[in-house]
């Protein structure tokens, strides 16, 4: 059977474009809260160069799409602020809806807009029936996500319990998350986010708008009690840099017309030096001499071993490699045997990797115990043989003693991340004799 080779291009345009929308939306607001032109310049150039968004924006996933939502739902809200149309909740509730279904954190970003109207006087325009046909709308668009968490007994908070108990994050408290979030959003746009604050909490002009301002610090508050996983607050930050981008028109007014120039030109000077560390523009050699010769280097997030690569970069290296070594193994066991051999991932990478690159060598579908991997179960195999990428050996070892029986056979294939000065026996199969694992019993 033939498939169509994957395609880079293809996998990026999506992100790509949703990255532009978020520049053009973020120049959209800035204009709705009374910025002129270079209240909206500033404001796309804080979002275009910022380089904790422009790494959520290289690669296809729900983060890329988050901002559009979340942006959007804000627009509508001073949308309805400057002209008193309560018809906006329509689609209000259409953005949350589908925001939903992208990312739960949705809940979250809608429930701080709530919390802030009702903390200012523009409560009023909660007082209106178009705000329950909204929330009709988006509860219906959930809804089937809805029940199947009901009828799955919310796999998502299961699975954010597990990674409080693993340690699986690197834990930070509110002043190193939001160090970190100074260094994603690019230290010289420090100024541009934090006028944001001020606009919203401490100027004539942002006072109309103070509800956005206390749905940010609401969804900020949450995420660093709950999750202060930094990339969690991006798609918040473009209301800060519309609001900054007002205040800095105003201050940079004449007779100081020519820091209007100035200013942009250093904040694209600064995000062009930062952006090898979110996005792949240098290969991986020259990446690490130049993080070396920068000090620089982007935060990890999880506490993971890494090579010399971060996490990010590190994710995108020697999974077709990994594919082939276990299709080495899958495809040299006897053909009797091969055909009750299940492939096992330990993460849903892995697992993935083999159901994308696997077909190619004959590899079958791969199983997996984690994220839906493990809802779709072991498929239709019993475990008389399988191989198991990665892993503790210790733990492999633990778990095989209390359920292979005899004349089962485990064959392990480590995998690391080592993408740069690779050896081929970096990544190594490894067969246990089927008399050992009797033995084991």
């Amino acid at each position: 059977m033939s498939t169509a080779a994957p395609s880079l291009w293809a996998i990026r345009l999506l992100p790509a474009l949703a990255g532009t929308g978020e520049v053009a939306m973020t120049a959209l607001i800035a204009r709705e809260l009374g910025g002129g032109w270079f209240a909206q310049l500033l404001a796309g150039l804080g979002v275009l160069v910022a380089p904790g968004i422009l790494s959520i924006d290289n690669f296809l996933s729900m983060n890329s799409f988050e901002p559009l939502f979340w942006m959007g739902c804000a627009w509508l809200v001073i949308r309805m602020i400057n002209t008193g149309n309560p018809r906006l909740w329509i689609w209000f509730g259409v953005l949350a809806g589908i925001g939903l279904e992208n990312k739960y954190s949705m809940l979250i970003f809608g429930a701080g807009v709530v919390a802030g109207l009702i903390l200012t006087p523009e409560r009023r325009i909660l007082a209106s029936r178009w705000l329950w046909v909204g929330g009709a709308i988006a509860f219906i668009l959930f809804l089937p996500n809805l029940i199947w968490n009901l009828q799955h007994h919310f796999p998502f908070l299961e699975l954010q319990a597990n990674i409080r108990a693993s340690g699986r994050d690197v834990p930070l408290g509110p002043a190193a998350f939001f160090g970190q979030e100074a260094l994603a959003m690019q230290p010289l746009s420090v100024l541009v986010w934090l006028a944001g604050l001020w606009f919203f909490f401490a100027t004539e002009r942002g006072r109309r708008f103070r509800a956005l301002g206390w749905a940010w610090v609401f969804v900020a508050v949450v995420i660093v009690v709950m999750s202060p996983r930094i990339y969690y607050l991006f798609p918040a930050f473009p209301l800060l840099f519309a609001g900054g981008g007002v205040v800095w028109e105003t201050w940079l007014s004449t007779p100081r017309t020519w820091l209007k120039l100035a200013y942009p030109v250093l904040i694209v000077v600064t995000g062009a030096i930062l952006a090898p560390l979110a996005i792949p523009v240098l290969p991986p050699e020259t990446y690490i001499r130049y993080t070396k010769a920068m000090h620089l280097a982007p935060p990890a997030i999880e506490t993971h071993k890494l090579g010399p690569l971060p996490q990010i970069f590190a994710d995108q290296f020697g999974w077709d490699e990994m594919t082939a070594t276990v299709a080495g193994v899958y495809n040299g066991l006897p053909e009797d045997v091969r055909g009750q051999t299940a492939i096992f991932g330990q993460s849903y990478g892995q697992a993935g990797a083999i159901d994308l690159f696997g077909p190619k060598y004959g590899l079958p579908a791969a199983i997996s115990g984690h994220q839906s991997y493990f809802l779709w179960g072991p498929r239709d195999y019993t475990g008389v043989s399988m191989i198991v990428i990665g892993g503790n050996p210790r733990d492999l070892d633990r778990q095989w003693r209390g359920a292979a029986k005899p004349g089962h056979q485990l064959l392990r294939i480590r995998h690391d991340h080592q993408p740069v000065g690779r050896r081929s026996d970096d990544l190594f199969a490894q067969q246990r004799p089927a008399e050992t694992l009797d033995q084991m019993q």
